[in-house]
């Protein structure tokens, strides 16, 4: 049996209806949802800016709050004024005595008497040891009569010899002389005697031979006393003089050598190192005591020739001893070496300093600060007020109080330092009011009260 084409075109429209209807409660949803998705962002951005404003205002109600309750800084303050400073350069030096004396014997003998004397003040011409001396003692005795001898044979050649060498020589000129007139007045008379034919010529020539010989005996007698009172007595009495001369001179080495066996201190001191004793034998030259004078010592110390430049003798220097707990001591510049170490470039300074009360110890250790590179026209300021980057940097802050007492942060380069003063490079111009005492982190633009300063009680 066949079906009603109008029942089945009747089925297939109400199947499309329930799909259209279908379709569109879908849509619908859809849009609801959507609606509610966007009703709900809509709510959830209201209610975020409202938290925004909220919060806003809540913080600027706080800065105003803080604003109001900020307190006013105390703070203390300097002026930053131009000064003189100078860079402190430290060295480590030696202390020597002012005075320092290697006592040594001039003679070898033993030590007859000497005391143990080391760590003792001796005093200028003080007996230190005695040595032995017996000795020379009895070459001097010898020396002595040899002396007297010499003496003795001076005295006989210049009153005895020669005396009577003179007395001689004149008798033989006076005979030289009688016996030239003797013969001259024989030779005459027989000249006379041979030109009357008396007698012959060979009586004549005999007589003339001898006048001849008398007068040549003559002028030897008055050369030999022209000789003697020119010449010979001036030599005998000069070697007359050596010699007791010579003779005086050994008396004088062995009283010499005798006055060398009594060793006495050559300064006032302090025996530091004694290297001999009673009964040791003593070498010549070999060193029997050390004496320094440690009253005054002088510290060598080597600084770096660019430091030593600017400096002169007559400057001021500091002294610190490293083995001991004494004070700072001061002293003068008193020697500038003319020449420097080539290995390290230093040149060498003296430092002289009292030191009455013994506690600088010579060849001890002692630090050395001296001042170099001085300006006179430097802008000051005083450690605490500024704040540097690092310790060894050239930068840093200090803090500048206005004419309103508000501190403003201004950046600095410093120069010269010292353990109390720096110097400021640029940054500030003179005359600035700087904190030296609450400027750690204190902030830029800061009210600031100044602290007035503390009395000092007087000295008692």
């Amino acid at each position: 049996m066949s079906e009603d084409p109008n029942n089945l075109r009747k089925e297939t429209t109400d199947v499309d209806t329930m799909t259209v209807e279908k379709q569109q409660g879908r849509r619908a949803r859809i849009v609801r949802q959507r609606n509610m998705v966007l009703v709900v962002a809509a709510v959830g951005l209201v209610a975020l800016t409202l938290i925004i404003l909220i919060v806003w205002r809540w913080k600027g109600s706080a800065t105003g709050a803080e604003t109001e309750v900020t307190p006013t800084v105390s703070v203390k303050v300097v002026k930053a004024e131009k000064g003189a400073i100078a860079a402190q350069v430290t060295a480590v030096g030696t202390i020597w005595p002012r005075e320092r004396a290697d006592v040594a014997a001039k003679i070898s003998a033993q030590i007859k008497k000497m005391a143990l004397l080391k760590n003792k003040v001796v005093r200028a011409g003080e007996v230190i040891a005695v040595l032995e001396s017996r000795d020379l003692q009895a070459q001097r005795a010898e020396a002595v009569a040899a002396l007297n001898e010499a003496r003795a044979s001076e005295r006989s050649l210049v009153t005895g010899t020669i005396p009577k060498t003179n007395a001689e020589d004149q008798k033989a000129l006076l005979d030289a002389h009688a016996k030239v007139n003797n013969t001259r007045a024989t030779y005459e008379r027989r000249r006379l005697l041979f030109e009357k034919g008396g007698i012959s010529k060979k009586d004549l020539e005999a007589s003339q031979l001898d006048l001849t010989t008398a007068e040549d005996e003559l002028r030897l007698q008055e050369q030999t006393v022209s000789l003697r009172a020119r010449s010979l007595n001036p030599n005998d009495r000069a070697l007359a003089a050596a010699r007791t001369a010579q003779a005086q001179q050994r008396v004088a080495t062995l009283d010499a050598q005798l006055s060398y066996a009594t060793i006495r201190s050559p300064i006032t001191g302090i025996v530091t190192d004694q290297f001999q004793y009673e009964g040791e034998f003593a070498s010549a030259g070999g060193k029997l005591v050390t004496i320094a004078d440690t009253s005054t010592v002088i510290v060598k110390a080597p600084f770096a020739d660019t430091a030593v430049a600017q400096l002169k003798t007559g400057d001021s220097a500091t002294v610190l001893p490293t083995d001991t707990s004494a004070e700072e001591m001061h002293g003068q510049i008193t020697l500038l070496s003319r020449s420097s170490d080539p290995t390290n470039r230093t040149v060498e300074v003296w430092v002289t300093l009292g030191n009455g009360d013994g506690k600088l110890r010579a060849n001890g250790a002692a630090q050395v600060t001296i001042f170099a590179n001085s300006k006179d026209d430097a802008i000051v300021v005083p450690a605490a007020a500024v704040t540097l980057e690092a310790s060894n940097a050239d930068e840093g802050t200090v803090m500048v109080v206005d004419a309103q007492n508000v501190a403003h942060e201004t950046k600095v380069t410093v120069g010269i330092r010292t353990a109390e003063k720096i110097e400021i490079v640029e940054g500030l111009q003179g005359g600035e009011t700087v904190v030296v005492e609450g400027n750690y982190s204190l902030p830029d633009g800061t009210k600031v009260e100044i602290a007035a300063e503390e009395e000092k009680p007087p000295e008692k």
